[in-house]
């Protein structure tokens, strides 16, 4: 695949890049020849990921930290990061943490509008930021990764399958206006994955079912016809592919990689 896939002097900006498939999608990216922006709330983690990823001797890795729940303050400084380190973008990977869980029925206002605000909001504000590179360059990839509930919704995430869905939409509609710029927009839709997310939501369920975390996790497993749980490798390699050249007619799609969990078409 190193061979196949070739980012050399391309810009990458990837959200939640510290830890999970935000992290192994840093890794591949840089270890083809790109220049990573590591985005992510934890300034530390941030200094010691920039220091972990490989660098030829010519790639310049950046950090910034912002946070997504407050879209008005990562408007002001995204700006200012790009504006005074002149940077254009090839490639926007839109990745933030999920909700916490519940039934929807449960749920305040208020963490509708803090969802809507992580996600949806988050991601627009730099949209409008970073578009203008995108365009100068001719072309160029924006790839969200969202949840494969917006092809079937999951129990007990209801302000999460509310507003992954409003996500995916976005996504759809902007693929539609964007595409005459030669700008891709695709969704990666990720199952059940080896990341701290996931983490959160076995223990929640464990705490919910009066079982353990392990038992948990094999239910999870078992709902996959692979019988596993993915890495974040394996999310990454799809993120990978729908930003490389070989995805250059791939436009507005949801890509689920989850094994096959997913009932629908």
């Amino acid at each position: 695949m190193a061979n196949q896939f070739d980012f050399k002097n391309k810009n990458i900006f990837i959200g939640g890049s510290t830890k999970g498939i935000g992290w192994a999608s840093a890794k591949m990216f840089a270890n083809r020849g790109a220049n990573i922006t590591l985005v992510s709330r934890d300034i530390k983690l941030l200094e010691q990921r920039k220091k972990e990823l490989n660098n030829n001797g010519t790639q310049n890795h950046s950090i910034i930290s912002l946070d997504f729940a407050n879209p008005e303050k990562l408007t002001h400084k995204l700006r200012d990061f790009i504006t005074t380190n002149s940077l254009e973008y090839d490639v926007i990977v839109n990745n933030t943490g999920g909700p916490p869980g519940g039934a929807l029925v449960k749920a305040l206002s208020s963490e509708l509008v803090n969802a809507f605000n992580l996600h949806l909001i988050a991601f627009h504000e730099i949209l409008e930021l970073l578009l203008p590179g995108l365009k100068k360059n001719d072309g160029g990839r924006i790839i969200n990764i969202i949840s494969t509930s917006v092809k079937q919704p999951l129990n007990g995430l209801g302000v999460s399958n509310t507003i992954r869905g409003a996500v995916a939409n976005w996504s759809k509609t902007l693929a539609n206006e964007l595409g005459a710029f030669n700008i891709t927009v695709n969704n990666v839709l990720p199952g059940a994955t080896n990341t701290g997310r996931l983490k959160e939501i076995i223990k929640s369920k464990a705490d919910q079912l009066k079982i353990s975390e392990k038992e948990v996790e094999t239910q999870m497993a078992n709902q996959v016809p692979l019988k596993r749980i993915a890495t974040p490798d394996e999310v990454a390699n799809a993120i990978l592919f729908l930003a490389s050249d070989k995805a250059s007619y791939i436009n507005g799609i949801n890509l689920p990689v989850d094994g096959g969990r997913t009932k629908s078409l």
